[in-house]
């Protein structure tokens, strides 16, 4: 685990080392990044005080689709998070496809998968201290539930959790991963609005993900749309 003072984003210091050769497991954290990005190339408020944070996975023969590595950043966010959490605050604590942690319903987190070859950077960024205002969708913060742990302390706790989900996404596999997903999301029938990458608005309910990670939206009229990449709205 490293950690520098500044750095433009860590995705791109981690895509580096990959490049370079870095082998599986390192994190590395930044106190402030001044080119955080989120997913479609959205801006990501690098405040004093939250987390931002990268590691590399190597993939290997046999391994699940890459994608769903998603997945497993999601599993070990909602554990860490859980952990500095009171108890009855748990229940408000969910997963929303793809990749987001919300808290009270607004959104606590962010992930970002990168490849390079059998390398895929995983970036995280976690509201600890403070979260942003003034955006098109509620956000939230560690701080606003309690006092929240330091970024190195709260890290800690994630690639802990992330190195226990990662070896279950080996074995015994994504169907697992799936599962325990789907455990902590919010429940199949939830109404959703979803905008595909073409930019296309679709409305209808939580299906569950399939087999590979993918949303199941079911559509007024009964049919299935399956997406692999697009932004979701709880309504």
């Amino acid at each position: 685990m490293q950690t520098v003072a500044e750095t433009g984003s860590t995705n791109d210091d981690m895509m580096a080392r990959a490049r370079s050769g870095e082998g599986e497991g390192l994190w590395l954290r930044a106190e402030r990044q001044n080119s955080g990005r989120g997913r479609q190339g959205r801006s990501w408020d690098s405040v004093t005080g939250n987390l931002f944070a990268s590691t590399l996975v190597r993939l290997g023969e046999g391994d699940p689709p890459p994608a769903s590595l998603a997945l497993v950043a999601s599993l070990a966010l909602y554990d860490a998070v859980a952990a500095f959490l009171p108890e009855d605050e748990h229940v408000s604590l969910l997963l929303k496809w793809p990749n987001d942690l919300m808290l009270e319903g607004g959104k606590l987190s962010g992930i970002l998968l990168e490849r390079e070859g059998n390398a895929v950077v995983i970036g995280i960024g976690v509201n600890l201290a403070r979260h942003p205002e003034g955006l098109d969708r509620p956000v939230t913060s560690l701080a606003v539930h309690g006092m929240p742990p330091a970024p190195d302390i709260f890290l800690r706790e994630l690639a802990e959790r992330f190195a226990d989900w990662l070896a279950k996404w080996r074995e015994p596999g994504l169907g697992a991963i799936r599962d325990q997903w789907l455990s902590r999301a919010h429940p199949p029938g939830s109404a959703l609005t979803v905008h595909d990458p073409t930019g296309r608005k679709l409305e209808g309910m939580f299906d569950g993900i399939d087999a590979d990670g993918a949303l199941r939206l079911r559509l007024a009229d009964g049919s299935v749309h399956v997406m692999h990449a697009g932004d979701v709205f709880l309504v």
